[in-house]
C-alpha cells in the first residue's frame, strides 16, 4: 500500500512556495534543494522573505550578522531593521471582516479591521494615560476572546512585551509563570464558559493581583464581579479614550515582543523572551510558503491563550486572513453527551480554510465514530494542521477517510522555545503517512546520534545546527542568558538540541517519537513512547494510556497504565489484546511487561501528556512541578501501582 495520502495539484504551481523556487531557477519538488539554498544564502533568503510576505518596516540593509565563536546566539538579524507588530497585524482593508469570536454554545461575533484598528487605538490609549510605556509589560489572564486579542495588539502598538495565561490555570500556575515577567497592567476575565458550566476565578483574581508588586491597574474585560484589587479597576469597555487616533511605535527587530513559558514539569516554568521581528518573520514565512494561507482564508487553531499556537494564530491577519477565536470545550458537553459536531459546524458556517487541531481531538473524534466531513459542508477547507503530540499514522487515512480527500494535512513539530516549527507542511509536496512532511525553510533542522553525527533513516535527537531568526532572546530572571544556553546548548556545545526523539526520512521528512528525556530502553534497544501510542489509538473500550520505563536488574521494563473508557473493566483478556496489537503494529520490545489501570493520566496544561511525572510518582519520587498540571490528583494512583498486581 503506498504511503502517500495526497499529491500536490496543478494549481501548486501558483503558491508562494513554488514561485520561490522557480524564481531562483529550482525545482519547486526538490524541497531539499530549496532548503539548503535559504541555509547558504541566509541573506538573500530572509530578506525575500521580508519582500515577500510585504512587512511594513524599515529592513535595514542587511540581513544576518553570522555568528562567532561556535555560538549560534550570537547571530544577529536586520540589526537595524525597525517595524511593529500590531502594524503589520492591522493593515489592510477597512472593511474586511477578519475576526470571528465564537463560543461553545455557538454565538458568534464579526468584526471588521476597522472596528479592531479603533479597539486597538482605545486601548491603546488607555495605556498611554496610565504610564506604560515601551518596554513595561502587560500580561493577560483571559479568554481566546476579542478583548484578549485588543490587549495584546495595543501592547504591540506601543512597543510593550505581551505575556498571557489561561484563566482556567490554578493560581500557583499562573503566578509561577506571570511573576516573572513583573507586569505593570493586568487584563482579566473574571468568569468564562467551559463544557456547559460558567466559573467565576475572582478569588483567584485577587489572590494573584495581591502577589503582583509592580502591578499599576487591572483591566476587567466581561462578566464576572468579586475582583477586590489593591491597585485602580477598569472595565475593557472604558478603558482609553475612543476617539483616538491609532499609532504604532517601531522598534528593532530585536525588541522584546513575547514572554512565553515552558510547561514546567520539572520546576518552574521557563520564562521565554522573544523578538519582535523574529517572531513575525518566523510566522509570515511559515504562513505564506508553508501553509499558502491567503488573502480572504479563514484560519482556526484550537487553543487558549498561553500556547505559542495562539501567536501563531493571530500571526495570520498580517496575510489578510481572518482568524476564528474559539472560546469553550472542542465537544461541549449536551444532554445527549459530548458535540463532536461542534467545531465543525463552525468551520461549515464560517468557511474555514485552514483547520488546527491535536491528535487528542481526532482520536476522540474517532472513538466517537463521527465523520466530519459526512456531517457538515468543508467545500473551501484546504489545510487540516496539527501539533502537540505525534500524529499515529492510521489517524493519517482516518483524517483523508473522514474529513477530504482533497486537502493537505501537515503535521507540525517546533516549540514554545522557538515560537514555530522546525518541521511541517507544504503546499508543493506529497502527504504521506506518519510523517512530518519537510523542513522548514531557512532552519538547519536534521537529527543527530550520539556521536554528533547527522543522520538519516535512524532515529535520534532533534537538533538545529545554525542561526534563525525567531531563536530565544534570553530567559527571565537572574543568570537567563546562561540558562539558556544550558538548557539547548549543554549537550552539543554551538548546537541546538531540542530534546525530542525523531528520525530525518530519505525524502526529507521526518518522524517524531516523543521526548529524548522520556525514551524507553529495554534491552539497549531505543523505543519513542509515540510507536506505543500509535498502536494503542483506537482500542474498543480504552479512553487513554500513558508509558514509562522503570529500572529493573540493571536493565529497563516498559510500563503501560490504561485508562478504561466509562464502564470498562482491565482484565488479562483486554491486556493480552494491547499487547498482541502493540506487537502487531511495532515489535517485541515495545510490549509492555507490566500493564496497569488508572483513574487518569498526567497532562500539561496545555494537553501534553507527561510521562516523566507518571514515571516518578510510580517509583515514589517527587514527581516535579505538580501545579504545571490539568489534574496532578490523578498521580496518586501511580503512587499506588508499585506493590500492585499488574496483568
Amino acid at each position: 500500500m503506498s504511503d502517500i495520502l495526497w499529491t500536490p495539484k496543478d494549481s501548486a504551481a501558483n503558491s508562494p512556495m513554488a514561485q520561490l523556487a522557480q524564481q531562483l531557477g529550482l525545482n519547486p519538488r526538490n524541497h531539499t534543494q530549496l532548503h539548503r539554498w535559504s541555509l547558504q544564502n541566509k541573506n538573500r533568503f530572509w530578506s525575500t522573505v521580508w519582500q515577500r510576505s510585504n512587512i511594513i518596516g524599515e529592513p535595514g540593509d542587511t540581513a544576518c550578522i553570522p555568528h562567532r565563536n561556535n555560538d549560534i546566539t550570537t547571530a544577529r538579524f536586520f540589526p537595524d531593521a525597525k517595524l511593529n507588530l500590531a502594524e503589520n497585524l492591522l493593515a489592510g482593508n477597512d472593511e474586511a471582516v477578519v475576526i470571528y469570536a465564537v463560543d461553545e454554545t455557538g454565538e458568534q461575533q464579526s468584526i471588521t479591521r476597522q472596528r479592531l484598528r479603533e479597539m486597538v487605538a482605545q486601548c491603546a490609549d488607555g495605556l498611554a494615560q496610565l504610564g506604560i510605556k515601551k518596554g513595561d509589560t502587560i500580561a493577560g489572564i483571559q479568554t481566546n476572546s476579542v478583548e484578549g486579542l485588543v490587549a495584546l495588539l495595543a501592547a504591540a502598538a506601543i512597543g510593550a512585551v505581551w505575556t498571557s495565561c489561561s484563566p482556567d490555570f490554578g493560581a500557583v500556575a499562573i503566578l509561577e509563570r506571570v511573576r516573572q515577567a513583573r507586569p505593570k497592567l493586568l487584563f482579566v476575565t473574571p468568569q468564562y464558559l467551559y463544557n456547559g458550566q460558567t466559573h467565576n476565578i475572582s478569588a483567584r483574581l485577587n489572590e494573584i493581583i495581591a502577589s503582583l508588586r509592580d502591578l499599576k491597574a487591572v483591566v476587567i474585560c466581561g462578566e464576572g464581579e468579586g475582583v477586590t484589587a489593591g491597585v485602580p479597576c477598569y472595565s475593557f469597555s472604558e478603558f482609553g479614550d475612543k476617539n483616538t487616533p491609532l499609532q504604532f511605535t517601531r522598534v528593532p527587530f530585536s525588541h522584546p515582543l513575547y514572554i512565553l513559558y515552558t510547561s514546567g514539569t520539572t520546576g518552574a516554568p521557563k520564562a521565554i523572551v522573544h523578538s519582535t521581528g523574529g517572531v513575525l518573520l518566523e510566522h509570515r514565512k511559515e504562513h505564506l510558503l508553508h501553509s499558502d494561507i491567503r488573502g480572504g482564508d479563514v484560519v482556526f487553531w484550537y487553543t487558549n491563550t498561553a500556547w505559542m499556537m495562539y501567536h501563531w494564530l493571530v500571526s495570520a491577519l498580517a496575510g489578510g486572513a481572518a482568524v476564528v477565536l474559539y472560546d469553550g470545550s472542542p465537544m461541549p458537553k449536551t444532554s445527549a453527551g459530548p458535540d463532536c459536531s461542534a467545531l465543525w459546524r463552525m468551520a461549515e458556517t464560517l468557511g474555514v480554510t485552514h483547520f488546527g487541531t491535536s491528535p487528542k481531538y481526532v482520536s476522540a473524534l474517532a472513538a466517537a465514530d463521527y465523520a466530519p466531513g459526512a456531517a457538515c459542508d468543508l467545500e473551501r477547507l484546504r489545510w487540516v494542521l496539527s501539533s502537540g503530540a505525534p500524529m499515529p499514522p492510521n489517524f493519517f487515512d482516518w483524517l483523508y477517510d473522514n474529513i477530504k480527500r482533497d486537502m493537505i494535512y501537515a503535521s507540525v513539530s517546533g516549540g514554545t522555545e522557538i515560537i514555530g516549527c522546525f518541521f511541517l507542511g507544504s503546499p508543493v509536496l506529497p502527504v504521506r503517512r506518519g510523517r512530518l512532511t519537510c523542513k522548514s525553510l531557512g532552519i538547519a533542522a536534521g537529527v543527530m546520534d550520539e556521536t554528533g553525527a547527522l543522520v538519516v533513516g535512524r532515529q535520534g535527537e532533534l537538533v538545529c545546527t545554525e542561526p534563525f531568526p525567531s531563536m530565544p532572546l534570553t530567559f527571565l530572571g537572574d543568570g537567563g542568558d546562561e540558562r539558556y544556553r544550558r538548557a539547548y546548548f549543554s549537550a552539543r556545545p554551538g548546537v541546538w538540541s531540542h530534546g525530542d526523539l525523531a528520525e530525518e526520512t530519505e525524502d526529507g521528512g521526518a518522524i517524531i517519537y516523543g521526548r529524548s528525556d522520556t525514551t524507553l530502553n529495554p534491552g539497549g534497544v531505543r523505543i519513542g513512547t509515540a510507536e506505543i501510542y500509535a498502536a494503542c489509538e483506537g482500542l474498543s473500550g480504552v479512553d487513554d494510556f500513558v508509558a514509562f520505563g522503570v529500572p529493573v536488574s540493571g536493565d529497563e521494563e516498559v510500563v503501560l497504565c490504561l485508562r478504561m473508557a466509562a464502564g470498562g473493566v482491565l482484565t488479562a483478556e483486554v491486556a493480552k489484546r494491547v499487547r498482541e496489537r502493540i506487537r502487531e503494529y511495532t515489535s517485541p520490545r515495545h510490549v509492555p511487561r507490566r500493564i496497569y489501570g488508572v483513574g487518569g493520566v498526567p497532562y500539561t496544561l496545555n494537553g501534553k501528556r507527561v510521562e516523566k511525572a507518571a514515571r516518578l510518582a510510580f517509583l515514589g519520587e517527587e514527581a516535579g512541578n505538580e501545579s504545571s498540571l490539568a489534574d496532578p490528583g490523578c498521580l496518586d494512583d501511580y503512587r499506588a501501582l508499585r506493590d500492585s498486581p499488574w496483568l
